[in-house]
Parts: C-alpha cells; sequence; structure tokens
C-alpha cells in the first residue's frame, strides 16, 4: 500500500496530480489531497476515490510539523510527496507587496516540506517539487550564481538567500543588485536549489527532483498570458508528472529539473530541454 500526499492540491494541477496518481497506485493506497481550506480540500478529496483529505498550509511551520506527525502516527513513513503548493501573484498587487507571501509559499513552504517529510521518507519513495524551466542559473546574473552553490550551501542558506532577495523587493533595490525583472525566476531557482540540495544531503535509496509541467490553463496562469492556445488542461500536464512518480525513472533525473523526460540543465552550459514559460 502506497502513502502518497500532495500539496496545493484542492484545484488545478495540484488536484490533477492527486486523482492521476490515485488511478495509478495500487488498490488500498491512500493519497492525501492536501490544502489551506478545509472544505475545499474535502471537496476536492470527495470527487477523488481512494484520496484522503488534510488541512496542510505549507506556509506556516506548525502546519506542515502537525501534518508530517499526523503521517507518522498513522502510517509510519511515506512514499511520495509532490511539493505542489504556490503562491499567486495579481496583477493588482505590486511585487513589493506580494513577495514576501510568495517566496514563503513557493520557497520556504518547499523547504518546510523537505524538512518535516524528508525524514519520513521510506525506502524507494519519491519527492517532487513542482517549478518550471525558470529554475535555472541561465535566468539569473551570473554576479548572483554564487548564492546557490547547490554543491556546499545548506537548505537554511538557502532560506536566507530568499528572504535578502524578498527584503530587497520589497525595499526596490533588486534591480540594482542584478536580480531579473520578474520574481518568477529567483523564485523557481530557488525551489530547484532546494531539492538539488536536499538531494545532495540525503544519501539514502530515495528519488528527489523537480518537475516542470509546461505551461497550464489554470486560474493562476491565464491572467499574465495573452496567448493561452498551447497550453496544458491540469489532467494533461499530470501525466509526465506522475510518470516521475511511479514509473521506473531515469537516474539521470535525481536532483534535476526535468521537463517532459528531458533534464533542463541547472546552468546555461548543461545539456537541457526547450525554453518553455512558467506555470504561474
Amino acid at each position: 500500500m502506497t502513502i502518497a500526499l500532495v500539496t496545493g492540491a484542492n484545484q488545478g494541477l495540484g488536484r490533477a496530480v492527486a486523482a492521476r496518481l490515485a488511478e495509478r497506485l495500487e488498490a488500498g493506497s491512500t493519497v492525501y489531497v492536501t490544502g489551506r481550506d478545509a472544505e475545499r480540500v474535502a471537496e476536492a478529496a470527495a470527487g477523488i476515490p481512494g484520496a484522503a483529505p488534510l488541512v496542510l498550509d505549507v506556509g506556516n511551520d506548525e502546519s506542515v510539523a502537525v501534518a508530517a506527525r499526523l503521517i507518522r502516527e498513522r502510517h509510519s513513513g511515506i512514499d511520495i510527496v509532490v511539493s505542489n503548493a504556490a503562491a499567486r501573484r495579481t496583477a493588482e498587487r505590486s511585487d513589493a507587496e506580494t513577495i514576501r507571501e510568495f517566496v514563503n509559499t513557493n520557497n520556504l513552504g518547499a523547504t518546510r516540506m523537505i524538512r518535516e517529510f524528508g525524514p519520513l521518507l521510506r525506502s524507494g519513495s519519491r519527492f517532487l517539487v513542482v517549478a518550471s524551466a525558470f529554475g535555472s542559473l541561465r535566468y539569473l546574473d551570473p554576479s548572483l550564481h554564487h548564492l546557490f552553490d547547490t554543491d556546499v550551501m545548506t537548505l537554511d542558506d538557502l532560506d536566507r538567500v530568499m528572504l535578502d532577495y524578498a527584503e530587497l523587493v520589497e525595499n526596490d533595490k533588486d534591480h540594482t543588485a542584478g536580480w531579473p525583472g520578474s520574481v518568477n525566476y529567483p523564485s523557481k531557482i530557488g525551489q530547484v536549489a532546494a531539492v538539488r540540495i536536499f538531494a545532495r544531503e540525503a544519501g539514502r535509496d530515495v528519488f528527489i527532483g523537480a518537475a516542470c509541467p509546461g505551461l497550464v490553463d489554470t486560474e493562476a496562469s491565464r491572467p499574465w498570458f495573452t496567448d493561452m492556445s498551447q497550453a496544458q488542461a491540469p489532467e494533461a500536464a499530470a501525466v509526465d508528472v506522475v510518470s516521475l512518480l511511479v514509473d521506473p525513472v531515469n537516474p539521470a533525473f535525481a536532483g534535476q529539473l526535468v521537463q517532459h523526460r528531458v533534464v533542463i540543465g541547472w546552468t546555461a552550459t548543461e545539456d537541457g530541454g526547450p525554453e518553455q514559460p512558467a506555470r504561474r
């Protein structure tokens, strides 16, 4: 029996991934559908056979810790974790107004999940962070690359980098410091950096990776793109993501960002897949 958990699973891609997982896993498995709103989580889980609702706010230390404790008490461990929850940006609010929530959810949310659920991963388990093709140093000025030296840095180091970046955005100093114009780039780079650090430190029989599903037609992405004709429905985008969770996995994918079964290089000199827009 497989125990799986998907964050941000009450809507969009997360819900589609949870539903696809429930279809692919063996009978008797449980897929925990999680999110911040108990009513919406319960509604989503009710529509997925084999799913169970669990309130989990990745932006809150205690909420993540409580969820991990519940999984430990019920199942002693976990086999699949999908860190998918992400904060939305809206055109009505400036990046300075939203960056703290954005980083707290997308970046510190991922590292919270790693810290709390990493120790629960059983042998042969898989931990996947849903990011985007922007999670590559090729989108960052070379003068800032040293901030994401994933060969030596810790998750604590990474959290400090992202919080320092958020402070720069809040004070309108990010561009002067060389950061890119869109907050999506540093956030996605930070997500993939977390995966690379976790994979380096794990040192056991687990698969840890990041996935870019490509452009997905969701309420979060529609306001940012004038042409959604090439966007995938969440159900279609979930196919490749779930494949990384249940099918035999290429060892070369470990600790890497993967889109449509192709590794997107961490640096511009590494082989990578096609550049695609962020999913949010």
